[in-house]
């Protein structure tokens, strides 16, 4: 295996929803399952903000007003695909680099017309330089994209 092939982490999870739905709630209710504890700011966060379309960003908004953006909304492609940055380096600060951050894929698929496979891929990890392997740990483990994902399933009040 390469360096590369390792720098990568897959996750997959099925919704009992039209593909619509599916997207729409993983974009528009993204800060009802982004765990409130993965906080950036030196204030609590109040919401977790995520703004549709190309060009915008995945950002907390602490009590306090500050704000941390932390991604960036490279694809935005209704109801199929979106793909943003991780703008958060193996030191666990944002990254103002982009030449230094992962990027994250999620693509639904339909495979019913009331069932929706999503399918997310955390891809070039190695880009965030020496210690990439932390941040590719800390997404892949419990606490990471699995977290993410079962608080999303949630959402539909279950799934599988």
């Amino acid at each position: 295996m390469t360096q590369a092939a390792t720098a990568v982490v897959r996750r997959q999870i099925v919704v009992n929803a039209p593909i619509e739905q599916a997207f729409t709630v993983f974009t528009e209710r993204f800060g009802d399952f982004k765990p409130r504890e993965h906080n950036l700011l030196q204030v609590p966060i109040a919401a977790t903000v995520f703004e549709p379309r190309a060009g915008g960003h995945i950002y907390d908004r602490g009590t306090d007003g500050s704000e941390c953006r932390w991604a960036r909304i490279l694809a935005f492609e209704p109801p199929t695909r979106v793909v943003f940055s991780w703008d958060i380096g193996p030191t666990w600060q944002v990254e103002a680099d982009p030449d230094l951050t992962s990027e994250v894929e999620v693509l639904f698929v339909a495979e019913t017309p009331d069932r929706t496979r999503i399918e997310l891929e955390h891809r070039h990890l190695d880009r965030h330089g020496p210690g990439w392997e932390s941040v590719r740990d800390g997404v892949d483990s419990d606490t990471g994209w699995p977290l993410y994902l079962s608080r999303y399933l949630s959402l539909f009040g279950g799934g599988s």
